[in-house]
């Protein structure tokens, strides 16, 4: 509401926008971010969702109107307003104690201690680069500050990586600014969270685990790049808890997690970099946000056949809400992620079966009775107003036919609109027939793959 209402301001046209009560600081630290601190807003008490019509109609007539008009007459100074250190300037000398004392108190630290980013730290960072230190890949909103290389070493400096995995933060930047990714929803109320995934030679020459624990902190090249983003979100997107970063519980970040490689190119399967058109054998980093995430421990059979119906059972049961990511919010958005430890995989590939033929077969079995898909849709939730039918959204060309297939409530319906939407990838401890899946965030976090580029430095 608030980007609508920069827009209009910039265009000369009043405005104001409503914001519940919970969310004033995010609308002030949102604003700010827009370059336009004193965007005028109205206040709505409360919830709107757990008030009654009544309750919502007075609340409007007795608080939010006056706003409203008053905001609307009223000329407001929308100016910016701008405090950050210059990219290159030195905030702050100490010892490692004062040092981190002084970023926690200014909300640059994650919590945990941090290592300083010292001149000669970040100079070691930017060699891993030929590209310039003030080269942008974008600006990040909601502050809008521009996703640089000089700020990545900055950050990857801070979370405790190694100068070597900088072409690596390189990459997961340049996909943080993609419009695509919608970086912007990054702290939204559901609060999921973003994980790195990892193609190509270089998981294996930087030291990933792609193994047993392969979700695990504990290995330094998963850890401290996964602890990256949430900094880099934190410090350049400027997503803040209790003002831009609304999670109503959140999760702590995800440690980055890297396909076996060598398994892959052993059953001829893609890595999940070539869903974005990266071909097998090119360093790549694919980031998409995720609501949650869980195991599928025994899974048993010596075919595919024998393990399906599990596995398909498993991505139905991992979501929920988020299927308005299929019909609804955001239709066709919404990629669950399938991770298949390697005697899962080979024993799948084995028989025959490509990944692309795996996808098809779970498309057709991991599906839900169409009267469960519309109470997630709008009588559970609000998030499809009007308690619309998937017969409705068919015929409004807003759900694909698919999901308009008979009248009957019992009707299975797809979890996703197409195969080629579950996403599959091999990691995990080579002789453990265990599975894990995640409910993605649809396009509140879509996923998006960039390639790695190489390092000028010769190791």
């Amino acid at each position: 509401m608030l980007r609508a209402s920069a827009a209009a301001e910039l265009a000369g046209v009043p405005t104001s926008s409503l914001v519940c009560e919970g969310f004033v600081g995010q609308a002030s630290a949102t604003a700010g971010g827009l370059g336009m601190p004193n965007l005028p807003v109205a206040v709505v008490p409360g919830h709107v969702d757990t008030q009654t019509v009544d309750e919502l109609e007075r609340n409007i007539a007795e608080h939010t109107l006056e706003q409203v008009i008053a905001n609307l007459c009223t000329q407001f100074d929308i100016g910016i307003d701008t405090a950050d250190p210059g990219p290159t300037e030195v905030v702050f000398r100490g010892s490692f104690e004062e040092v981190n004392r002084h970023f926690l108190e200014r909300r640059w630290s994650d919590g945990l201690p941090v290592v300083p980013p010292t001149v000669g730290a970040i100079d070691a960072f930017l060699a891993h680069s030929d590209l310039d230190p003030g080269h942008s890949f974008g600006p990040l909103l909601p502050d809008r500050r521009a996703a640089t290389v000089q700020s990545v070493a900055v950050n990857g400096v801070m979370a405790g990586c190694r100068p070597e995995y900088m072409p690596v933060l390189l990459a997961i930047a340049e996909a943080l600014a993609d419009p695509a990714y919608g970086i912007e929803h990054s702290g939204n109320t559901p609060g999921a969270e973003t994980l790195v995934t990892v193609n190509g030679p270089i998981a294996r020459r930087l030291g990933f685990n792609d193994e047993q624990g392969a979700l695990r902190d504990g290995f330094q090249a998963n850890t401290s790049v996964g602890r990256f983003v949430r900094i880099y979100l934190r410090n350049v997107a400027g997503f803040l808890p209790w003002e831009t970063d609304k999670a109503t519980y959140g999760n702590t970040w995800r440690v980055a997690m890297a396909e076996n490689e060598a398994v892959l190119t052993e059953i001829g399967w893609p890595p999940l970099a070539a869903d974005h058109g990266i071909a097998a054998g090119v360093d790549a980093v694919t980031i998409a946000r995720f609501t949650g995430g869980g195991v599928v421990t025994s899974v048993y059979g010596q075919t595919p056949e024998q393990m399906l119906d599990y596995l398909a059972d498993a991505l139905v049961k991992i979501g929920g809400w988020e299927y308005v990511f299929t019909v609804g919010v955001a239709s066709n958005t919404y990629r669950p992620l399938l991770l298949l430890s390697p005697v899962l995989a080979r024993t799948i590939a084995a028989a025959g079966w490509s990944k692309d033929r795996l996808r098809e077969a779970l498309w057709e079995r991991a599906r839900i009775p169409a009267r469960r898909f519309e109470q997630y849709l709008g009588e559970w939730t609000n998030l499809v107003p009007g308690r619309r039918t998937l017969n409705d959204l068919v015929n409004l060309r807003v759900a694909a036919p698919v999901f308009g297939q008979g009248t009957s409530p019992d009707r299975l319906v797809p979890i996703v609109t197409d195969p080629s939407h579950i996403q599959i990838a091999v990691t995990g401890d080579p002789l453990r027939t265990n599975a894990y899946v995640f409910a993605h965030n649809g396009m509140l976090g879509f996923p998006t793959a960039k390639v790695v580029r190489p390092s000028p430095v010769v190791s």
